[in-house]
């Protein structure tokens, strides 16, 4: 019997049908776990406007979000039904609808499906086949390598499973152009080395619902001190990646300005932690979410000042 089936009836036991429609309707955006996707779409469209040069076609910037919406979504569906044994056991992933019994595993599945095919097919008519492969490969990454190969394989499963977290910057960059330059790139860098500082913290934080389950995220397996050692790293590398941009000749002061406050306050909130952890700092005085919080805000400025810069040159 799996973790899921061996959930109480009273949990997984109900029939989706018997679910009221509305709900049944907000279970399954559920499953594209929205707040991630909104995340992405702030890597996307900033992105456009930098590749265009100022303002991109609003057609084009909706059909990117869109078919990015339907690819990541249903990406994230796939991860639910292939995670769903664990989701039932983790404090943190206990309302998913496949936990619940909003949504039964088949129809996660083929809802997950469906939204990948519909998605690389909207890309390939609307867009261009370029931004198409991308996407799709960013969903196979995400389900394939992540997922199924590396989460529950070893320590490093988010720094290059994150790999599928960088595709839509180079999706919006293909998106106006048709084609991917070094300026797509070295901001999937950004993203590559943002990713686990990001997540790490986290990682931190609900570390037991990662042990309880066998997944052996880098904070399962370290010690605080080597976690952060690690974000530090990361977050110095991630800087240096970022300000790149700039004496290639794709972005002027504004993105630099930004780049260079943003950047240094992320790196004192890198070390803080770190001298945190380096005390023997433990439970909430550790503060591990402040980087994760700020970590958000951080890649928020910094797509934002790549959107703003071309109109201050």
């Amino acid at each position: 019997m799996t973790a899921v089936e061996s959930r109480p009836a009273g949990v997984l036991g109900t029939s989706p049908g018997h679910r009221p429609f509305g709900a049944r309707v907000m279970a399954f955006v559920a499953l594209t776990k929205p707040r991630i996707i909104e995340l992405l779409l702030i890597t996307t469209v900033p992105v456009m406007f930098l590749a265009e040069g100022g303002v991109p076609s609003l057609w084009l910037v909706l059909a990117t979000c869109f078919g990015g919406y339907l690819s990541a979504g249903g990406a994230n569906a796939l991860n639910m039904y292939i995670d769903r044994d664990i989701d039932a056991l983790m404090d943190r992933t206990s309302q998913r609808p496949l936990v619940t019994g909003m949504v039964s595993p088949r129809e996660c599945l083929v809802f997950g499906i469906t939204l990948g095919v519909v998605s690389t097919l909207f890309f390939g008519l609307l867009i261009n086949w370029l931004s198409a492969a991308l996407a799709l490969g960013a969903l196979l990454f995400y389900v394939v390598v992540y997922t199924m190969l590396l989460k529950r394989r070893t320590a490093q499963n988010i720094v290059w499973g994150g790999i599928a977290g960088c595709m839509p910057v180079l999706i919006g960059w293909s998106a106006v152009r048709n084609e991917v330059s070094w300026a797509a790139v070295i901001l999937f860098l950004v993203i590559f080395f943002w990713t686990p500082p990001h997540y790490w913290p986290l990682s931190m934080k609900v570390k037991d619902d990662y042990a309880r389950v066998g997944v052996p995220m880098l904070p399962v397996v370290a010690g605080n001190k080597a976690v952060a050692r690690q974000i530090v790293l990361y977050s110095w590398v991630m800087v240096a990646v970022s300000l790149l941009l700039t004496p290639l000749g794709y972005t002027g002061w504004f993105y630099t300005s930004v780049a260079l406050l943003a950047g240094g306050w992320w790196l004192w909130e890198a070390h803080a932690l770190s001298a945190r952890a380096k005390a023997g700092i433990t439970g909430a005085k550790l503060k591990e979410m402040r980087l994760f919080h700020w970590s958000i805000t951080y890649v928020s400025l910094l797509f934002v000042a790549v959107a703003v810069d071309p109109f201050l040159r």
